[in-house]
């Protein structure tokens, strides 16, 4: 996984309630076993039904070709546990995520892939917006992980919270196996004590065997 500090660039302004995965990656519309992600996010918004692009998607406009955040509102990637979802939005860029609350599989798939998802409360997030939809894609914010704040566009810095554990992984670049192996040699340690303390354990078998 590649690490993640900070990223910088166009906030793009997705401000619904409720985007759940299927919306975010509609897999079914595409029949590659190795799609074009960046084509396939919010496909069925973007384009109509013979195709053609809807020139007016925000994600269809120029000066959001390359977002690098972007800005929802309520429980944004709610729905299955498709994790195709994230690299849709990364397919295009976009490496953070801000919202009013994002869903708990999804917040975990975007851990899982070096995303960083930001959660801020209503007043905050209210405030954001408006300097979001000011900028118009014109100006550029950064999310700054190790300082924790979101920052740019005229305003003040805007801090959010994260817990040690996720912010140490994103910044160290490590998934679930990446952060197991950190105890690799605790592991190791216990194992050379359980053969000597314990070595009916490394004697067992498994009866089903023989």
């Amino acid at each position: 996984m590649t690490p993640f500090t900070s990223i910088t660039g166009p906030c793009i302004p997705v401000l619904e309630d409720d985007l759940n995965t299927d919306q975010i990656a509609p897999i079914q519309m595409s029949r590659e076993l190795k799609p074009d992600y960046a084509d396939l996010l919010f496909k069925r918004q973007r384009q109509n039904p013979d195709g053609s692009r809807i020139e007016s998607h925000i994600f269809n406009q120029a000066r959001y070709a390359r977002p690098a955040i972007l800005m929802s509102r309520h429980n944004f990637g709610c729905g299955s546990s498709r994790e195709a979802a994230v690299w849709c939005l990364q397919a295009v860029g976009i490496g953070c995520i801000v919202a009013r609350s994002i869903a708990d599989i999804f917040r975990e798939n975007c851990l899982q892939n070096g995303v960083l998802p930001v959660e801020l409360d209503d007043a905050t997030a209210e405030a954001l917006e408006k300097r979001v939809l000011a900028a118009d894609g014109t100006l550029a914010f950064t999310a700054d992980l190790p300082s924790q704040t979101i920052r740019g566009a005229d305003g003040a810095d805007i801090r959010f919270e994260i817990s040690a554990s996720d912010k140490m992984r994103l910044i160290e670049g490590l998934d679930d196996i990446g952060v197991t192996l950190k105890h690799d040699a605790d592991i190791k340690a216990w194992e050379a004590m359980a053969a000597t303390r314990l070595p009916w354990m490394q004697q067992a078998r498994d009866k089903r065997r023989g």
